[in-house]
């Protein structure tokens, strides 16, 4: 079985997000690996003419493409999606030609923390349409929104939490099974 490439939408080093994601890697240590949008720079359209696609963009385009799954774990700013998240997004769909090799069918799964108290939802409909454009395939059993997440975590970034632990078990072991089919 090819893992599953998981992404926090975030690059602070105590990422609610990266704890997230290290908690699911965790739990399903043979399924999940993180990969990283650190080192993507913002695009820009001359950039890649000029120099085309920047090597760490191409070496994380290659691990999606050869993965069971995406898992995205987005924070919510500002009622949406962060733009550092979307910018790799752009970036991982240059040039346009190897959409399809990355993201057709991809099995593809969106979670996230904060620590407000009304979850991601909104940063998770953001990502909705992007995903449909790029012809994944969504799964929608499930929808795991952790609140107040600061609380869920110990001083080393760990996930504590026995309930959100439980609910991250079974939204990534959900997944995992869809991405399998």
């Amino acid at each position: 079985m090819k893992p599953i490439i998981a992404l926090s939408g975030s690059l602070r080093a105590g990422s609610l997000n990266s704890a997230l994601l290290r908690a699911a890697q965790q739990l399903f240590p043979d399924d999940i690996e993180v990969g990283s949008i650190a080192g993507i720079p913002l695009y820009n359209g001359d950039v890649e003419e000029r120099d085309g696609v920047p090597e760490s963009v191409e070496r994380l385009k290659d691990r999606i493409a050869g993965a069971s799954g995406l898992l995205l774990a987005t924070p919510e700013y500002n009622n949406a999606m962060p733009g550092v998240f979307k910018n790799a997004i752009d970036w991982l769909s240059r040039p346009p030609k190897d959409i399809p090799r990355v993201f057709h069918g991809k099995p593809v799964a969106v979670m996230g923390a904060t620590p407000g108290g009304f979850g991601t939802n909104l940063a998770q409909n953001a990502w909705w349409p992007v995903l449909r454009t790029l012809k994944t395939r969504p799964w929608f059993e499930g929808r795991l929104m952790v609140s107040r997440a600061p609380d869920l975590l110990d001083d080393d970034g760990q996930l504590t939490d026995s309930e959100a632990r439980a609910r991250l078990q079974a939204f990534v072991g959900g997944f995992i099974a869809y991405a399998q089919t």
